[in-house]
């Protein structure tokens, strides 16, 4: 799937810092905590502790935040629909890659086992 590259353009710009209360907010409504929400980002992006904390604190950009990640090799078990785009047909890598976040947040929002939000199972 193309995605257009105004689109592109303004997830690359988007700060992690930015959008990180609103996985929070999504999160603990509907039950989760923050050390959950921790996990994932940590298993997608090998994040953690206190260099995950400077993203959290720090306005990066998706676009750095993602050029320093070390992606989980199983993330391209990563799909379905998330803001109306299939994820296994964006085309764009960060794109994707902001959108595989956005869709283990949304699942761990569901309720999701967190077995299965890891994709280890």
């Amino acid at each position: 799937m193309t995605t257009t590259k105004e689109h592109d353009a303004r997830m690359a710009s988007m700060t992690f810092s930015s959008v990180y209360p609103h996985y929070v907010t999504k999160i603990e409504r509907k039950g989760r905590t923050v050390d959950e929400l921790h996990q994932i980002i940590t298993w997608l992006t090998g994040f953690e502790g206190k260099e995950l904390q400077y993203y959290i604190e720090t306005p990066v950009t998706f676009e750095q935040f993602f050029a320093q990640a070390t992606l989980n090799p199983n993330a391209h078990l990563i799909t379905g629909s998330i803001c109306g785009y299939r994820i296994e047909e964006i085309e764009t890598p960060l794109t994707k890659q902001v959108r595989y976040l956005d869709k283990l947040v949304d699942e761990l929002a569901k309720g999701r086992k967190m077995d299965k939000i890891l994709r280890s199972s």
